[in-house]
């Protein structure tokens, strides 16, 4: 029989007070359980669980059961760690476990590739070349991108011939100052780049991809030798002789007795660079032995600039050869040898190992495609 209030309504107690609250799940006890399962941070749910039980007793919470089994699976996992390191199963993991990012590679633009980055390609298809492989350089490679520009010379697509001029030139000092030690450069290796062409010209690409690709074996480590891998002193060297190479390296075509003019105007050049080359090594203080071995080259460097200057005053062709042969005796490899060996540079001249492979340098021909396009000089 209903009271004088009326009856009570679910869930209401007399006076419509509620009737008590479940008990809750303790948080801590879960995150006990969860963080046993997962493995991520065993110790992390053992603790959670020890703090866990004397909580829930105290304020009258569930989830006991949830917090000794992640008790015990935190236990067996903490367990199970102690183990891998102590006999060496993890750092094993760890070695496969880099093993396997090292050899995986990842497919980019060529648009996108920034200095220093390794790639492997098929670069001898007769389609333009859009995508590469990118890889570690001291995984197998065929090629490593020295530097990127874009072509700001003209506003008006300037056709083929005028972009391979551009980035020959460009790519070639962006190549001299990437690999500035051209003897630890192997044979096979050449110049590369990745060009606009007229479709993507006119989406205004501009960008100029410069490289060094090996046509023979693949590369297995970086060809970078610049101021992020040389120290002062082997950098100071390198520009020093390398300017000296420069200008060795634009002899004329024509010899003296078919042009002795130009050839004179060579010989200046390179006068110019041997002394200057002697006057830089010797305002650099050298350490011990690099010192006493450069010394003796740039005496070696001041012979020769005589022998030079005589070349380039010559008033005949045979006053010309008779100061050829001196010239190039002066500039003496034994000695260039030794300062390299004393500052831990390269020591095997270009083509001293591997005479037999002088007709494996890049094959000429040009492709084009768009910012993936291709030249290969």
């Amino acid at each position: 029989m209903p009271g004088p209030y009326g009856p009570y309504g679910p869930g209401v107690g007399p006076y419509g007070t509620p009737p008590p609250a479940a008990p809750q799940t303790s948080g801590l006890a879960i995150a006990s359980l969860v963080s046993g399962a997962v493995c991520c941070l065993p110790p992390l749910g053992l603790v959670l669980g020890l703090i866990a039980l004397p909580r829930m007793k105290k304020r009258q919470q569930r989830g006991k059961g949830l917090a000794i089994t992640g008790i015990a699976l935190s236990a067996v996992s903490s367990l199970l760690m102690v183990l891998a390191f102590t006999t060496g199963a993890f750092a094993d993991f760890w070695r496969g476990f880099q093993d396997g990012m090292e050899d995986a590679s990842s497919s980019a633009y060529t648009l996108n590739l920034e200095k220093g980055d390794c790639f492997l390609a098929d670069l001898d298809s007769q389609e333009p070349v859009d995508k590469v492989d990118t890889v570690l350089c001291t995984r197998p490679h065929e090629g490593e991108v020295t530097g990127r520009f874009k072509v700001k010379e003209s506003t008006t697509w300037p056709g083929v011939n005028v972009i391979d001029q551009i980035a020959e030139e460009r790519c070639g000092q962006l190549n001299d100052a990437y690999a500035m030690d051209t003897w630890d450069l192997p044979e096979s290796v050449g110049i590369y780049y990745f060009a606009p062409v007229k479709e993507s010209w006119r989406d205004g690409d501009r960008t100029v991809i410069c490289a060094l690709v090996s046509d023979g074996e693949l590369l297995e480590r970086s060809v970078r030798q610049d101021a992020s891998t040389l120290d002062s002193q082997q950098l100071h060297y390198l520009k020093t002789m390398n300017a000296v190479d420069q200008a060795l390296m634009t002899e004329p075509e024509e010899d003296a007795d078919e042009d002795l003019d130009v050839n004179k105007k060579w010989a200046r050049a390179v006068h110019g660079a041997v002394t200057t080359a002697s006057a830089d090594l010797r305002g650099q203080d050298w350490s011990d032995p690099a010192g006493s071995r450069i010394a003796l080259l740039t005496k070696d460097l001041d012979t020769a600039a005589r022998s030079w200057h005589r070349m380039a005053t010559a008033e005949d062709a045979d006053v010309f050869w008779e100061a050829y042969d001196e010239a190039f005796e002066a500039l003496s490899m034994e000695k260039e040898v030794a300062s390299r060996s004393a500052l831990h540079l390269q020591t095997v001249p270009p083509g001293a190992d591997s005479e037999s492979d002088s007709d494996s340098g890049s094959d000429g021909g040009s492709g084009s495609g768009d910012a993936g396009s291709a030249e290969k000089v």
